[in-house]
């Protein structure tokens, strides 16, 4: 089964206030397995636009990072978030193809 993945681009507006979501976020984000492989960290952006804050956010499955997106305690981390950020995210499918090779 392919894993699930958050893709987020953010632009943090007041980092204390911030740190509540980011509090608010470790439960639901821990219930449905979720790992970190990005999390802000160095980056170049050769093309397109960007922000600040670049995350990646591994799933066991897609279904989960849906699964988490929708729940009712990650919805309430969002509240906390909405003031004082802005978010591009996308949640997508995993690739187990065929790799260049």
């Amino acid at each position: 089964m392919a894993k699930g993945y958050w893709i987020a681009r953010v632009d943090v507006a007041d980092a204390e206030a911030y740190k509540a979501y980011v509090a608010a976020n470790a439960a639901p984000l821990g219930r449905f397995g979720a790992r970190f492989v990005v999390r802000a960290g160095r980056f170049e952006n050769p093309e397109g636009s960007s922000r600040s804050r670049n995350v990646v956010v591994e799933f066991p499955s897609y279904q989960a990072a849906l699964d988490c997106w929708k729940s009712t305690d990650y919805q309430a981390a969002v509240q906390l978030r909405l003031p004082v950020s802005t978010v591009d995210m996308v949640i997508v499918e995993g690739y187990d193809g065929p790799q260049p090779g």
